[in-house]
């Protein structure tokens, strides 16, 4: 463990805020998988409630009837801090996890590709502004006195789940150790019945029609925001202060260019641009306009 201030730690090479303890991330090596498993994973604000949501409720009808008023940390609770005090190994299955994760520090036992991985990826810039703002509502992390400063954070990884660019690259070239569907939050936002049956496919779950209409208008950012067990407002204020603001902010492609200068979007490019010259796959998009309406990593494999 190594402290970087009162509220960030790097533990095997990854930036943690202080709730989530190293001997906690030291025991998933062991956590036993089960062959029917399903986690979420992505990188911070880049649609993680949205596919908690969406995947709890193509797996309980009592979800989409709502008849069961059980929240989204409940149903798919954060593997490597487990604020509700779950009982893992004993839980129903299908087992639903969520994680911040790099591919080297999940669980070994899901590079047997039995259990199921989506992995959720955005734009960066939208992550960026997203975090930022993300920030003011959260006392576990380190509040910045300007975007300037929270910018150059974020371009260097000095923030929870450390950098960007790594974290996306890390599961996308090691994509072959797991089972895993990559989906992206553009694609989602443009057309969500069909992100919603992608992911029935890939879970083997099916729906009928009228039932995939309930997920999708349950699933819409608007009646999320409303649904006190989704949007987050039930987490206790020294973890997330919803006084200060709300978990689900916004949910738009492109907010950033509401936030950011020429001069700080100019700063960005140069940065990212670097490391995506040098990446063994590229996006659909280019970082310096909008995301196009259906972004995805290019891969023959997984269109």
């Amino acid at each position: 463990m190594e402290p970087e201030n009162k509220f960030l730690y790097k533990h095997k090479g990854y930036y943690f805020v202080k709730g989530v303890s190293p001997e906690s991330i030291d025991s998933l090596e062991s956590f036993e998988i089960k062959d029917d498993d399903i986690f979420i994973i992505t990188y911070p604000k880049s649609g993680t409630i949205w596919t908690q949501n969406i995947v709890s409720l193509i797996l309980h009808e009592c979800h989409r009837d709502g008849t069961e008023n059980i929240t989204l940390i409940d149903r798919a609770p954060w593997l490597e801090c487990n604020i509700a005090d779950i009982d893992y190994p004993n839980r129903p299955s299908p087992r639903l996890f969520t994680s911040h994760l790099p591919y080297y520090l999940v669980p070994k036992g899901l590079q047997n590709k039995r259990a199921k991985i989506i992995y959720v990826f955005r734009n960066p810039k939208d992550v960026l502004v997203s975090t930022y703002h993300f920030t003011k509502i959260t006392p576990v992390r380190e509040t910045p006195k300007d975007f300037d400063t929270f910018l150059e954070w974020f371009l260097s990884g000095k923030v929870p789940s450390s950098l960007w660019l790594d974290h996306v690259e890390g599961w996308y070239t090691h994509k072959g150790d797991f089972n895993i569907l990559f989906l992206s939050y553009e694609e989602m936002k443009k057309d969500l019945r069909s992100s919603v049956l992608k992911i029935c496919n890939f879970l083997g779950k099916k729906l009928s029609g009228k039932e995939v209409d309930e997920v999708v208008d349950k699933a819409t950012f608007d009646n999320m925001k409303v649904d006190s067990r989704a949007n987050y407002t039930f987490m206790p204020p020294d973890i997330v202060d919803c006084r200060k603001g709300d978990f689900l902010r916004k949910g738009t492609i492109g907010d950033w260019k509401n936030l950011m200068t020429v001069a700080q979007n100019e700063r960005f490019d140069r940065v990212f641009k670097k490391r995506m010259e040098k990446l063994p796959f590229k996006f659909c998009w280019d970082i310096q306009e909008d995301p196009e309406p259906i972004s995805s990593l290019v891969d023959e494999n997984n269109v």
